[in-house]
């Protein structure tokens, strides 16, 4: 496990193309038959919106971590907000898996336009990928969980 800190802090879409590239980095160093490697990291990232869409900063963060990983095989990542509710929506977020984005395209989704139109959740509903907690009654923090497999 690497623990990247509990106060990361910026865009969501740009802490989401650097954990990619650190992913990606990461599991091209594992050695066949490693053990999986959990990146975790906390702390308030945001959203400058830009569209009409819905959607809060973890689902954001999942669906541009989605683009920036575009199917790799052995990345899977979730990222929630600790009181149960991602921007202005009852959904704490959403999780992601190399399958992502083809499930999208099977469903009639872009991922590319639903980042455009910040519709994040919209984009996680229709692949079946939120993650729908209902209020935790606590807000310690936002938290990301990236799990890379060797190749």
């Amino acid at each position: 496990m690497r623990i990247l800190g509990d106060a990361l802090e910026g865009e969501a879409r740009e802490v989401a193309r650097a954990q990619a590239s650190l992913a990606l980095r990461l599991q091209a160093d594992r050695a066949p038959g490693a053990a999986p490697l959990l990146l975790l990291s906390g702390g308030e990232v945001t959203v400058t919106r830009r569209g009409d869409g819905i959607g809060g900063p973890n689902a954001e963060f999942c669906l541009a971590l989605a683009l920036a990983l575009d199917g790799a095989p052995g990345i899977h990542a979730l990222a929630c907000d600790t009181d149960g509710v991602d921007g202005a929506a009852e959904v704490a977020g959403a999780w992601i898996g190399p399958g992502t984005l083809r499930d999208a395209r099977r469903s009639g989704w872009s991922a590319e336009d639903a980042l455009a139109r910040n519709d994040a959740h919209g984009f996680f509903a229709a692949i079946g990928t939120q993650v729908v907690t209902g209020p935790t009654l606590t807000n310690v923090n936002d938290f990301r969980a990236v799990l890379i497999f060797p190749r």
